[in-house]
């Protein structure tokens, strides 16, 4: 069997790292090829060491629930466009 070589960091460099992680603009790949860690150990020590989701995580159901509140706010501006139109329409036959 082959072993590998077990890797023990430092808390700070930990946080540190799950920190620039999730405040970087990069993936969190490139953020772990760029520390020299593994990926994974990088995904874990952002969930383990940070308040905030990752940023691929959440932005897409935020996304989704933004769509959804304009798709709503869409229907209702077009309900509101179209009896404002009969209304019109209504008020100009009535003044001839």
């Amino acid at each position: 069997m082959r072993k590998e070589k077990v890797n023990n960091y430092s808390l700070e460099f930990k946080r540190s790292s799950a920190k620039l992680a999730v405040e970087s603009d990069q993936p969190i790949i490139q953020t772990a090829q760029e520390l020299g860690i593994k990926p994974s150990t990088l995904y874990y020590w952002v969930s383990k060491y940070t308040q905030k989701p990752l940023k691929a995580d959440h932005p897409k159901s935020e996304i989704e629930a933004e769509n959804a509140r304009l798709r709503k706010e869409n229907v209702r501006l077009r309900q509101e466009r179209d009896i404002l139109k009969k209304a019109a329409a209504y008020f100009a036959n009535e003044t001839r």
